[in-house]
């Protein structure tokens, strides 16, 4: 049984990562850290077995704690996880995993310096939309895709430290970083070049900017473009691909995170409004198709953290897949202060 422990009870805390951590068998929900009062009562009502703490210090002069799971602003993710490391503990660190590469590469680092896990949470390697899209590919329905438009396009100002540039790192650093790490799965090819172009408006008390495309060319010649939006009334498709075969169109977010908010993850179920809408000549007859979506699970991706520490599986979510992507961010940081398509060696 490996002890964990989560810090930082904010919204990610809560709803994601002491909630799937419990679920998680091999895995014990030890401790739960937070500076606010008021989340720390929060926590002990949540999860009375858990010990309560302030800081990651007391939590890393714990000995009986084995892995350590960051859920705070990204901007402090790469120093408390080289820290929980140095102190030889296992890590997870929510997205995004740092702020740039040479940050990803210190936390790497310090992995390999202290023999301990880390992984960043991408659960969304496990959400319904995103594994239809793999296995419409796989089926050959598309015949050979060469360009993914994905988007979320929402209207409402950005809460809490996420609308602070300084501390998230602008509207990019959010939801697309799932988008990015994606990508980078379905483009299956190394990254050749990235154009970005961030919109900032004086709408919302922000700086993080309010619309953000993001441009991904790989070497095999597939485009991938990743639009978000906090100041947008209307509605994109989440998914849009096509291939010299056939095209694919999804609407609607993956259903779990309603559910999984209310203590049910397993209860997840998509308004069949939403499943994926595919037109296609393979196999030499033209068809249209609904799709319904593959059921995954959130859940994977702990079980697969306590299997790796527990059972010597082999860890899904590797820093050096994601460390791709922050090389993707950096691009597209520099992309867009100069307006310069950037070259990815």
């Amino acid at each position: 049984m490996t002890n964990t422990a989560v810090i930082g009870f904010g919204y990610a805390g809560r709803a994601f990562h002491s909630y799937l951590v419990s679920l998680a068998e091999g895995l014990n929900l030890y401790a739960i850290a937070t500076r606010n009062d008021e989340r720390r009562e929060s926590a002990k009502h949540a999860y009375p077995e858990a010990k309560s703490y302030q800081t990651i210090d007391e939590v890393i002069a714990d000995d009986a704690i084995n892995l350590v799971v960051l859920a705070t602003p990204h901007d402090t993710h790469a120093e408390l996880a080289i820290k929980a490391m140095d102190a030889g503990k296992h890590v997870v660190t929510d997205k995004i995993m740092a702020m740039n590469t040479t940050e990803a590469d210190a936390m790497i680092e310090a992995s390999k310096r202290n023999d301990v896990l880390l992984s960043v949470f991408h659960n969304r390697r496990w959400d319904w939309d995103y594994l239809t899209v793999k296995k419409v590919i796989a089926d050959g329905l598309l015949g050979s895709p060469y360009l993914f438009q994905v988007a979320i396009m929402r209207y409402g100002a950005p809460g809490g430290w996420r609308g602070v540039k300084s501390q998230s790192g602008g509207i990019l650093y959010d939801w697309p970083a799932h988008f990015v790490d994606q990508a980078i799965q379905l483009g299956n090819s190394p990254v050749e070049s990235v154009f970005c172009d961030i919109y900032y408006s004086t709408k919302w008390d922000t700086d993080i900017g309010n619309y953000g495309n993001l441009y991904i060319n790989f070497q095999n010649d597939i485009r991938y473009q990743i639009e978000i939006g906090n100041l947008s009334k209307a509605d994109k498709p989440r998914w849009y691909v096509v291939g010299d075969e056939g095209g694919l169109v999804k609407y609607g977010l993956d259903p779990q995170e309603g559910p999984m908010r209310e203590g049910d993850i397993d209860a997840a179920e998509e308004d069949p409004t939403n499943y994926a809408k595919v037109w296609t000549e393979a196999g030499g007859e033209s068809r249209e198709l609904v799709i319904e979506s593959v059921r995954g699970s959130w859940k994977s991706y702990y079980q697969n953290i306590s299997d790796v520490l527990n059972k010597g599986s082999e860890l899904v979510v590797k820093p050096e897949e994601i460390r791709k992507v922050m090389q993707v961010y950096d691009a597209a940081m520099e992309s867009a202060e100069t307006g310069q398509v950037v070259k990815i060696n």
